[in-house]
């Protein structure tokens, strides 16, 4: 993806998010000179991979395979070991009529998909088998608290205000509903970390390659590791 094209979602998605009455949290608004100013008080936001997230799987065309992702609260896998750690994430996605999310599932998040306004959320479900195929076994979800079973590869619509629970190893695929209009997506989940725990059904690139053809407007959570050194818990090594 080009910066450019990425600037443009951002710009698009605080209208949008604007219109939905719906706040980002201040480092949202940070450009990157102000991130460089920051210090260790910020090392959170770094480590739980807190922001923006913007993707296109590695498809070249965003408007058809893409994501806008904003993660609001996460903790860390080593959170996840500690008796009292944080073990909760929240997320805000942005979702157009027809824009496909791929086939994948997650081996330890577990998450709540919450339609939050907008359009319609069209939600595609498959059983995984142990060597992380698609079974073709009924699949049964929890609606908002009520059992739903679906065939396999069948679909749930979730409208302004519906929710679902996607326990772990279950397949989903997603996208808005054709001429409903903008869906604006909540997510409340275990914690999360999509550098190792997505599995997609087919191979995609999950965090996009950049093109930097004009400088960000804001830092996606990837850049974190080239432009926030300081704060990075895993800085790479580099020869003198």
């Amino acid at each position: 993806m080009k910066r450019s094209e990425i600037n443009g979602i951002m710009k698009k998605a605080l209208r949008f998010l604007e219109q939905q009455k719906f706040l980002l949290p201040p480092f949202a608004h940070w450009s990157p000179a102000e991130w460089k100013a920051k210090g260790p008080e910020c090392r959170e936001i770094v480590e739980a991979q807190l922001g923006w997230d913007i993707t296109d799987f590695g498809s070249g065309d965003f408007d058809r395979i893409g994501l806008f992702l904003f993660t609001l609260r996460n903790g860390t896998m080593a959170e996840l070991q500690k008796a009292q750690g944080k073990v909760y994430a929240e997320k805000i996605l942005i979702v157009e009529p027809g824009q496909v999310t791929p086939t994948h599932f997650h081996f330890q998040k577990m998450e709540d998909i919450i339609n939050r306004g907008g359009g319609d959320l069209v939600i595609q479900l498959w059983n995984s088998t142990p060597d992380n195929g698609l079974a073709d076994t009924p699949v049964m979800v929890k609606m908002d608290g009520m059992e739903t079973r679906v065939a396999a590869g069948g679909t749930i619509t979730l409208k302004p205000g519906d929710s679902v629970c996607l326990p772990q190893r279950l397949y989903h695929k997603f996208w808005g509903a054709e001429g409903k209009g903008t869906v604006l997506v909540g997510e409340v989940s275990r914690v999360n970390d999509d550098r190792v725990d997505n599995h997609f059904h087919e191979p995609v690139g999950r965090f996009p390659q950049i093109e930097e053809d004009e400088p960000p407007l804001h830092l996606l959570a990837s850049d974190y590791a080239s432009h926030c050194r300081s704060l990075n818990p895993h800085p790479k090594k580099t020869n003198p």
